[in-house]
């Protein structure tokens, strides 16, 4: 069938009027869509600005609490363990009330690019102390420092003693170091340091001085090894207390051992008998202790002990690398804590009696003052 002109179909007509209204329409959806856009961007305009004011007020509140003064009202310390990262140390500073917020103080180290350089150690903070004095103390590591002193002529027993005892260091203490091999010093050193470290230092501390001092020696001396070379200068650190005496205490055990002599020194008795807890105040050097059969008494044994019978100090060691040049082979006290010598026995013996009388004397006058005999002689 053929469709013909008069049957298709025909677009519908619009009036002007309608035209109008419909473009009227679509305006005041334009300005509601505008409308709705401007609010928005409106709204999240204001709500960034809120933040941002929130935030400066934060940081600034932040700053303000981070370089304030501090909670503390006396003088506190903290020790920081090696190892500790920031977030414990923070934490454990506030726990001890010594910054007043751990997350301040966390976050202020990290702004400040301070998180890795907080220094382990025991550290002492002054009333008030601000979070940043505190973080400034941290990463100085001018900790608080203890000390420990070791006399020269102790022995290891009476060293790991004393060592056992200091509440300021921690852990067990290592096997029993061999005898002459710890150096007698004053030793500083941070709260929470080992024991076991603290010995090997005096260990590594004294194999440098002997190294030292054994390369300086003088070249005749009658020591076969640097075992020999400590060994008799521990026996010249136990026979006399005075630095300046000690070359020439030295220079009769050279002696001796040049001419074969037996050393016949007390203290390598002592070391015999009684080892390194040392001989009992009440207990005399009897008969019987100088005949004792020990590889230690140098009045049986010819030559020098099997090894040291404590730990020389420096002084000690370089009496005996050198020597004070002296033909004396003996030496006795003089009654006024240092020795008389001679080179001859006559003259010892001469030397010995005097000491004897000075020792009858002073034992005379000790009792006639707890008496109170001889009070009209004054």
């Amino acid at each position: 069938m053929t469709i013909g002109p008069d049957d298709r179909a025909q677009p519908p007509l619009i009036t002007h009027a309608e035209l109008v209204a419909d473009r009227k329409r679509a305006r005041r959806r334009s300005r509601r869509a505008r409308s709705g856009f401007v609010t928005f961007l409106s709204f999240m305009i204001s709500a960034a600005l809120v933040a941002v004011i929130a935030a400066a007020l934060t940081v600034y509140w932040g700053k303000r609490q981070f370089e304030g003064a501090g909670p503390l009202q006396q003088e506190a310390t903290y020790l920081v363990p090696k190892g500790g990262g920031l977030e414990s140390i923070a934490s454990g500073l506030s726990r001890k009330g010594i910054v007043s917020d751990a997350r301040i103080f966390e976050y202020g180290v990290r702004i400040e690019g301070a998180g890795g350089e907080l220094k382990a150690g025991e550290y002492a903070f002054a009333p008030g102390a601000s979070m940043r004095s505190v973080m400034d103390t941290l990463r100085s590591g001018n900790s608080i420092l203890h000390s420990v002193t070791i006399p020269e002529g102790w022995t290891v027993q009476q060293i790991f003693s004393r060592l056992q005892s200091d509440v300021t260091l921690v852990g067990d203490l290592p096997a029993v170091a061999p005898e002459g091999t710890l150096l007698p010093e004053t030793y500083k050193f941070t709260r929470g340091l080992s024991r076991a470290e603290l010995v090997s230092q005096m260990s590594a501390a004294q194999t440098k001085l002997v190294a030292e001092l054994w390369a300086e020696r003088d070249p005749d001396l009658p020591v076969k090894d640097i075992g020999q070379f400590v060994t008799l200068a521990s026996i010249v650190e136990k026979e006399t207390g005075i630095d300046a005496e000690r070359p020439h205490v030295a220079s009769v055990f050279v002696n001796r051992l040049r001419d074969g002599m037996r050393l016949q020194s007390d203290p390598t008795i002592i070391y015999g008998i009684w080892g390194g807890a040392g001989k009992p105040a009440d207990e005399p050097i009897r008969q019987s202790h100088i005949a004792s059969q020990t590889p230690y008494n140098t009045y049986v044994i010819r030559g020098l002990p099997p090894g040291p019978i404590a730990n020389p100090g420096r002084a000690a060691l370089e009496a005996v690398a050198h020597p004070l040049a002296t033909d004396d082979l003996y030496f006795v006290a003089d009654g006024t804590g240092g020795h008389a010598f001679a080179s001859t026995l006559n003259a010892h013996n001469a030397n010995v009696r005097k000491f004897r009388e000075i020792e009858r004397q002073t034992a005379a006058d000790r009792t006639m003052d707890s008496t109170g005999t001889g009070a009209s002689l004054e």
